[in-house]
């Protein structure tokens, strides 16, 4: 049976305002580093409640798009507000527990194995992504393909074939929450340093000081925006 002709979902108030900010930003030409208006002073223009404009600065903080600057106004991170899918955002909200917890129970073993199984090539193989890394940020980006290159090198260090399949196993969603953390304010330099300490334990030969600094590397990658964002709170 079609299921075409199903109820329609009721756009919330927010999406809406949303749609309005992108609009704003592109006529207007405004840039990243430029300033919204106050929440106030959007609330009034558009008619809505301030509930409403809160909720759509969260969404675009959530996307990295924005920086809320407490008592100092809210700022275009980009050019643009190309704002993702509020559903698509909401699902990616369901799924990041599940997915932070197996990287935590995969990658904490992995690092461990890796502190007792790694081989010079496979240091080099980490020197190599941590630098890569450094030189993205370096670069004003976020570190993304070095982060993924680093993590990938713990995983062949620590030479299992099942945990590197279990890793396999979910690898688009272990790249989400990548991008998700990495797009948090200052987080790229933390994940730098982190990764730092993880290599001098695996190459220093340490199982279980690499497998704490892999814990504690991963418990701050679970630390996003995304998961603190109620996407009803409007209602």
């Amino acid at each position: 049976m079609t299921d075409a002709l199903r109820p329609m979902p009721r756009q919330r108030l927010y999406e809406q305002v949303l749609d309005r900010l992108r609009q704003y930003v592109t006529e207007g030409g405004l840039r990243a580093g430029d300033r919204l208006p106050p929440e106030r002073d959007l609330a009034q223009r558009l008619g809505v409640s301030r509930a409403s404009v809160k909720q759509a600065i969260v969404v675009l903080e959530v996307q990295g798009l924005v920086e809320a600057r407490h008592g100092g106004g809210t700022y275009l991170v980009r050019d643009s507000l190309d704002v993702e899918p509020v559903e698509r955002l909401v699902e990616r909200r369901r799924r990041l527990p599940d997915v932070l917890e197996a990287r935590e129970a995969l990658e904490t073993k992995l690092a461990e194995l890796a502190a007792e199984r790694r081989t010079d090539e496979d240091l080099a193989a980490l020197r190599s992504a941590l630098a890569h890394m450094a030189d993205e940020i370096e670069a004003g980006g976020h570190g993304v393909e070095g982060d993924r290159l680093f993590h990938a090198a713990v995983t062949a260090a620590a030479h299992s074939a099942l945990l590197a399949e279990f890793m396999r196993s979910i690898s688009e969603q272990i790249a989400e929450s990548r991008t998700e953390s990495l797009r948090q304010p200052g987080r790229p330099h933390r994940s730098l340093a982190q990764h730092q300490a993880i290599l001098d334990a695996v190459a220093a030969g340490e199982p279980r000081r690499a497998a704490a600094a892999m814990r504690r590397h991963v418990r701050t990658v679970a630390k996003v925006r995304l998961l603190d964002w109620d996407p009803e709170a409007e209602r």
